[in-house]
């Protein structure tokens, strides 16, 4: 179950960062409200996972899906570079992640 629950950490934590940009495009209290939901959200979620996974496994995997499926979504949403050395970096942090799942 902590598993599931940090994975929807991890999916705030990416809706959180698609917030800030629009945020940053439009300050409206709509926005920010939003904003603020997304990481109270992530970060309850990633308080109650840490009940059961250790804090160093479920912060490395939240901060690993944050990081990876923001830059996935610049790129997919905001036109943000594609290059080759990127894709392969944001693979190692999604591999980074699921070792530790693995090994967790």
């Amino acid at each position: 179950m902590a598993w599931i629950v940090i994975v929807a950490a991890g999916l705030f934590e990416m809706l959180g960062v698609v917030l800030l940009n629009r945020v940053a495009r439009n300050r409206s209290f709509r926005n920010i409200l939003l904003l603020a939901a997304s990481f109270t959200a992530s970060f309850s979620l990633l308080s109650i996972a840490m009940q059961s996974l250790p804090m160093g496994t479920a912060y490395a995997i939240w901060t690993g899906i944050g990081a990876a499926g923001g830059a996935l979504l610049g790129m997919i949403l905001y036109g943000e570079s594609k290059e080759w050395k990127r894709i392969l970096f944001i693979a190692l942090i999604l591999g980074s992640t699921i070792g530790l799942k693995v090994i967790a």
